[in-house]
């Protein structure tokens, strides 16, 4: 079952150059761009004090001196960046395909610049022996994820121990239950 897909030109010759000789696409999909996710809100709640204090601290040097005042301009950058946080997150998902073949399943995101230009794309293979312990997660709306690893990362600040975890696969989709059905008749068919 194949689905009709309008992909961006420079994302579906990415798509075509990933595809093997007789590999053919199956399903072929987007995430839901949506501008505020559990992901872009909290660096977008949290830049609203940071940007307003910024600016407040920055009108209050100028008075003193304009180049006392400069030292505030990386932060106000900072701030502005994160309150255009869903905005990204809305181009990365327009930026995102994820596909389904008759051999594997694969993610291809391209970064979004602001100059338009391709620095690299994250190209992720899944092949049948690795889609082994896939779940799915649904939103109320029928909108979910179908995650096909989990990566954990451990990092050290001030001698804390911090851990985290990263869930990985086709993430925002508007019909997980039929994609996780696809995936594992792919692994099954192994």
């Amino acid at each position: 079952m194949t689905n009709k897909l309008e992909l961006p030109d420079k994302l579906r010759q990415k798509v075509d150059k990933e595809l093997e000789i007789g590999e053919s696409i199956r399903w072929i999909g987007q995430p839901i761009p949506r501008f505020f996710t559990a992901s872009s809100m909290g660096s977008f709640l949290f830049a609203i004090p940071w940007t307003g204090f910024v600016i407040f601290w920055v009108l209050g040097a100028s008075g003193a001196s304009i180049f006392f005042a400069m030292f505030g301009i990386p932060f106000l950058i900072v701030g502005f960046g994160m309150l255009s946080s869903p905005i990204w997150f809305w181009l990365s998902a327009k930026n995102t395909a994820y596909v389904i073949t008759n051999k594997r399943a694969l993610s291809i995101a391209i970064p979004v610049t602001s100059f338009g230009n391709i620095l690299s794309t994250t190209i992720r293979n899944y092949p049948p022996s690795k889609l082994k312990d896939i779940y799915r997660k649904e939103r109320a709306d029928g909108t979910g994820d179908v995650v096909m690893a989990v990566q954990q990362s451990t990092s050290n600040f001030n001698s804390r121990r911090n851990q985290t975890t990263e869930e990985i696969g086709f993430m925002g989709i508007s019909n997980p239950q039929e994609v996780e059905k696809m995936l594992r008749q792919l692994a099954e068919d192994d």
